[in-house]
């Protein structure tokens, strides 16, 4: 079993626990340990996976408590640069009571983690990439490192993994710059996850039958499109199949889909880039229901790091 390394955000959630108040009106905050990469990092370790992530975070308190959180799942974490120029991004998020989310995002050293510093990064060490974060089409440095990354790995025979994570109220009035950049890492990955908001969106269809039907063209990697208590879609080789989602009463849905991609990845982290490439539909059907186990497991637990301490892989058992 080789490294899988993961790139993208680290930051903290800073969730409102006063219901139904703006952001301006809070008073009570909950910190969380956050970023799409670092829970689906967290998760692979959990499972008994090797990890590393490569991230950027501040000397501040709040970088180091991620630090610690990455360590205490036993991610390697010589890669989560520590940077007394920048702070730690933060994320702060309120639940209104008309179901919409009051978003502030104070964007700090993730975004500066640049293409020098990943530039000397081993690929001989890892069989998998995965990047997993929409901060990273945002303009900086961060963008830059992203590029550079994927066009290492492709020429290094490195299987490529790709989750966009699309967050409208970070790219309300440029979703166009989002949807180029993902089509550049769908056209180049070997497995890529959508949810169906996602699947629309990126392909500009009205149905998900429709875009399915661009994804297939446009893209030759395996993928696969989360549709909640429907399951999982699963697309390969010019064919889709629906695998079934694991019944359960959620107790909170944070870091389910990141759960999933991570499951995935820490099982073809045991098969070499030939073997991963000639996986049958069987196995990937198989590879995908453990995903959807891992994804339940997560949900029946409050909060997403709290949830990963009660993974393993005896779920797949």
């Amino acid at each position: 079993m080789k490294k899988i390394l993961c790139i993208g955000e680290a930051l903290i959630d800073l969730i409102c626990t006063d219901k139904g108040l703006p952001l301006s009106k809070g008073q009570h905050f909950l910190k969380k340990a956050g970023g799409a990469p670092t829970n689906v990092a967290a998760a692979i370790a959990a499972l008994g996976g090797s990890v590393e992530l490569a991230t950027k975070v501040g000397t501040d308190p709040f970088g180091q408590h991620l630090v610690d959180t990455m360590q205490s799942f036993g991610v390697s974490t010589k890669r989560m640069l520590q940077d007394e120029n920048y702070f730690t991004t933060f994320a702060f998020v309120s639940l209104m009571e008309n179901g919409e989310r009051d978003f502030y995002f104070n964007r700090g050293a993730d975004g500066q983690l640049n293409r020098q510093e990943v530039e000397d990064i081993d690929l001989n060490e890892f069989s998998i990439i995965h990047f997993g974060s929409a901060t990273g089409f945002l303009p900086g440095p961060l963008q830059a490192a992203y590029q550079g990354l994927l066009q290492k790995a492709l020429r290094n025979d490195i299987f490529i993994s790709f989750d966009p994570n699309y967050r409208h109220l970070l790219f309300r009035n440029n979703t166009q710059t989002f949807i180029d950049q993902a089509w550049n890492f769908l056209s180049s990955c070997h497995f890529f996850k959508l949810s169906d908001e996602e699947a629309l969106l990126i392909t500009g269809r009205l149905t998900l039958n429709d875009a399915i039907e661009v994804l297939m063209e446009k893209s030759k990697a395996i993928f696969t499109i989360t549709l909640g208590k429907e399951g999982t879609l699963l697309g390969l080789n010019g064919k889709t199949e629906i695998i079934k989602s694991i019944p359960i009463n959620p107790v909170d849905t944070t870091g389910a889909g990141d759960a999933f991609v991570g499951a995935v990845l820490y099982q073809l982290s045991n098969y070499s880039f030939k073997q991963m490439k000639e996986l049958t539909l069987e196995n990937w059907k198989r590879i995908i229901f453990n995903g959807n186990k891992a994804g339940a497991r997560t949900c029946e637990y409050l909060g997403a790091m709290e949830a990963f301490k009660h993974l393993s892989s005896d779920i797949f058992k």
